[in-house]
């Protein structure tokens, strides 16, 4: 029974390093009814309905046909090497990055296989793992950072994307750049097989989901609403992925919302966060990124600051740099050292490098906006 416990923290490090952070964080503010208040249910709603709804369109096989109708398309190398890596970037910013990674990386890693070009899987699973990080920012769906800033500071959508998508834009024009050179242009094509939807009824129903979990997003619809439509739909339409959800994720959540609540309340640790971001909200959140990944980084950050401009370009920057400034960036490497022949010294020496010049590039941009 210890063992499995153990095991089950291990697998689940993120949780489990949170959980003892709200822990200590319980010792010095003893639980009381403000607890409660901490939680931002709507986010923790919206979380569980997107992830219903991308796990049903993924079910559906929605993806793979989509990346399938790409593929067939490619004339060369560069080309194949473009959509490889714009097809997170995009994706990401409707299914959210770790989705976006968790699809593509297995994918491309055999793709590259098949047409002997094992030699770029290194740069091309690291230029995936950027893009899908940049390209979730552009949207309030596209990350958790997003949703729940966008939530808690009850942002318009036009202030959202005037911070967002100049990031974005110059994001899409490094990777066009760097994606052009991973793949040699005289590539001989590799023959993709077309992929179908395996059930154009359920495409359809999930899409109306999501569409209804928009109108949450920006405000149309309350939030209990579209959770109990989703819920409905998935218990009759694919009741085994009520079980595989990512449950986990929604506890982490509550334990983030319980430490930045709690340090809230801690006066020392209030007045040292509130200094510092009150000299420089944008630099503060990306290093707070780095050393706890920036979804956490944002919900610890909101309570100090209502500079929500400069949050939301830090925590979608601070993505970058580190392997734990993006918890989507540890996906990458998950799958990428399963793999037979994973040199995982070369991989995060690259992964290094990209991300820190990444990094500079979008900050210098980020203070002259």
């Amino acid at each position: 029974m210890l063992r499995r416990v153990l095991r089950f923290l291990k697998k689940e490090m993120v949780f489990t390093v949170s959980a003892l952070i709200a822990l200590i964080t319980a010792c010095f503010v003893l639980p009381d009814r403000a607890y409660w208040d901490y939680i931002d249910w709507k986010v923790l709603a919206l979380l569980l309905s997107l992830m219903a709804v991308v796990a049903g369109l993924k079910g559906c096989g929605a993806f793979r046909a989509l990346s399938a109708f790409l593929l067939r398309r490619c004339k060369n190398g560069r080309v194949l090497s473009l959509i490889l890596v714009m097809l997170p970037f995009f994706t990401s910013m409707l299914i959210t990055n770790d989705v976006a990674l968790l699809t593509f990386v297995p994918f491309t890693a055999l793709l590259l296989e098949e047409i002997g070009q094992e030699k770029a899987l290194i740069p091309m699973l690291v230029l995936q793992t950027v893009a899908a990080n940049l390209g979730s920012m552009a949207t309030p769906v596209g990350n958790p950072q997003n949703l729940f800033l966008y939530s808690a500071y009850s942002m318009e959508a036009g202030a959202f994307f005037a911070a967002v998508l100049p990031l974005t834009a110059a994001s899409f024009l490094l990777l066009f750049l760097c994606a052009m050179f991973v793949l040699p242009k005289d590539l001989p094509m590799p023959e993709i097989k077309q992929e179908t939807v395996g059930d154009k009824k359920k495409l359809a129903v999930y899409m109306i989901l999501f569409l209804i979990c928009l109108l949450v997003v920006f405000r149309v619809l309350h939030f209990a609403v579209a959770l109990l439509l989703v819920l409905i739909a998935l218990f009759f339409l694919d009741r085994h992925l009520l079980r595989e959800l990512d449950y986990m994720l929604l506890l982490t959540f509550v334990c983030f919302f319980t430490v930045s609540g709690n340090l809230g309340r801690i006066e020392p640790v209030k007045a040292f966060l509130a200094a510092l971001l009150e000299k420089n909200t944008l630099l503060t959140a990306v290093g707070a990124s780095q050393v706890i990944s920036n979804v956490p980084a944002a919900v610890l950050l909101r309570t100090f600051t209502e500079d929500a401009k400069s949050l939301l370009m830090g925590v979608n920057i601070g993505g970058l740099g580190t392997p734990i400034a993006s918890l989507a960036s540890l996906i990458t490497l998950k799958l990428y050292l399963a793999l037979p022949g994973a040199k995982g010294g070369r991989f995060l020496a690259l992964f290094t490098a990209v991300n820190a010049a990444g990094l500079v590039i979008l900050l210098l941009l980020a203070a002259v906006l």
